[in-house]
């Protein structure tokens, strides 16, 4: 969802090409030191019989090294020299990711309803079954004082992006599609959807208008989806998503997100094998936010959900090699991007401060605004009322400042982590909701560094690419490069 600058890469002999940040020291909320030390690299184990992680934890500078050579590498002028003079770059970089995003996007619910009672939602039941839908009238004012206000923050050429988001967005579907065609010259449109409201009528709107679709599948066979996702009265919904995902064929700007839980966790293999026999361009194994019990009721354990996860996107690469057809697992791509070209990424939850309230908000369908739609339901974080003058004001409230000011260096157990800048610590709503503070790890803490420690193996094994979209780093230039002899 952020904008993407420029990566930053080595090259180092007895190691493979790497992408490097910094190595400069800077008080934790003021990384644009211009003062150059001595880089403070410590040794990262990723689970590689030949190579190892050198990383500089403040910045996230890192590089592989051969075992045998990290010592020998740790001691040489010329590598710590070249690290540490590039220290204000990296650190002017970081900087920017961290504190210098304006707000670019907006998530919109444009109704408190949903047609679905999924088990994990993070939504309150009563609002989903008995919320309101927001008006035509209500759609257009709110538009067009959000447009005012992205045209004061962005520069004048780009356009905000405007996701409806739910409870479920096409319950109020007359409404929606007339305002993005009123505003269609304004916005970049999305729709978060369950899916099962996409008649052939709703799918030739989308696609004519190139909106980016979004919609949610939690298993490979009825029977393992419904057991998550069903209706009220508790009626299945697999085949009618299956349906409209056979129809969007052919049509590039889409995903699907499998919702990971205890309930389909030996089934990640036959997802991945479904998306891609359907030719989903993109999807998502977004582990359950547990933000409410029933999301923590069927929270995987980290390392039984890596496991499968990782035997997962290994299906992912077994079916490009076999077909030359890349499924992108979007939330993955991210950490890998995370880590190779921290500015590029395009999700902004694994940073702190996360995205939350800073390149993204969240509105309700009563106007509420939220830093994040995962806050929508916890009143402490609303931070005013769109149609009563709240948006100008709402970012320098204590409910959003209290999420734009979570730093990862003061979260227990992160401060000292190396890799707490390649992961944010998140959820801030998770946390908060399950942990029992804001200044606290989130869920899924250990499953993140095994991630990490995954993509470093992938970048010494050369295979980072067969993950991500192509062309993601076409006009981007290099930054930092050393070689040594």
């Amino acid at each position: 969802m952020t904008s993407s600058y420029d990566p930053c890469r080595a090259n180092y002999p007895h190691s493979t090409s790497s992408r490097a940040r910094s190595a400069v020291e800077a008080p934790a909320n003021d990384t644009g030191s211009d003062k150059v030390v001595d880089p403070a690299l410590v040794r990262f184990d990723i689970g590689h019989s030949e190579y190892e992680a050198l990383i500089e934890a403040d910045t996230a500078f890192w590089a592989l090294a051969r075992k045998d050579r990290s010592e020998e590498l740790l001691r040489d002028p010329a590598f710590l020299t070249k690290v540490a003079e590039s220290g204000s770059l990296f650190s002017a970089e970081m900087k920017h990711l961290r504190f210098g995003l304006v707000p670019s996007a907006v998530y919109f619910n444009p109704t408190e309803r949903c047609n679905l009672d999924c088990t994990y939602c993070y939504i309150p039941g009563q609002m989903r079954r008995h919320g309101s839908h927001m008006s035509r009238e209500r759609l257009v004012e709110a538009l067009e004082t959000l447009l005012e206000f992205f045209h004061e923050k962005m520069p004048k050429q780009d356009k905000p992006q405007l996701i409806f988001h739910g409870s479920e967005p096409m319950l109020n579907r007359a409404n929606l599609f007339e305002v993005i065609d009123e505003f269609r010259d304004d916005y970049i449109f999305g729709i978060q959807t369950n899916g099962t409201l996409l008649d052939a009528e709703a799918l030739e709107f989308i696609t004519s208008r190139g909106i980016s679709l979004g919609l949610s599948l939690d298993g490979p066979t009825p029977e393992i989806t419904d057991r998550t996702r069903h209706t009220f009265s508790g009626h299945g919904i697999h085949e009618r998503v299956v349906e409209a995902l056979e129809k969007l064929r052919g049509y590039k700007n889409y995903s699907v997100i499998a919702t990971v839980t205890t309930e389909n966790l030996d089934h990640l293999n036959g997802i991945v094998e479904l998306f891609h026999s359907l030719e989903v361009p993109t999807c998502m194994l977004n582990q359950v936010r547990c933000t409410l019990v029933g999301g923590d009721r069927v929270r995987p354990d980290d390392q039984l959900f890596f496991s499968a996860y990782q035997s997962a996107l290994e299906r992912t690469y077994e079916l490009y090699q076999e077909s030359g057809r890349k499924l992108v697992v979007a939330n993955f791509a991210n950490v890998i991007l995370g880590v190779v070209a921290p500015t590029a990424r395009r999700l902004m939850c694994d940073i702190s401060p996360c995205g939350g309230g800073r390149c993204f908000f969240a509105v309700s369908a009563e106007g509420d605004l939220f830093p994040c739609s995962e806050f929508i339901g916890l009143k402490t974080f609303s931070g005013g009322n769109l149609f009563s003058g709240g948006l100008g004001s709402c970012f320098e409230t204590e409910a959003f400042r209290s999420v734009t000011g979570r730093m990862i260096e003061e979260i227990s157990e992160c401060g000292s982590c190396p890799i707490r800048h390649f992961c944010g610590a998140p959820c801030p709503a998770e946390a908060h909701e399950r942990n029992g503070g804001l200044n606290m790890r989130g869920a899924f803490c250990d499953f993140y560094k095994e991630q990490v420690r995954y993509v470093m193996r992938l970048i010494a094994d050369g295979r980072e690419n067969d993950f991500l979209w192509d062309g993601w780093d076409q006009e981007m230039p290099t930054v930092f490069e050393l070689t040594m002899d």
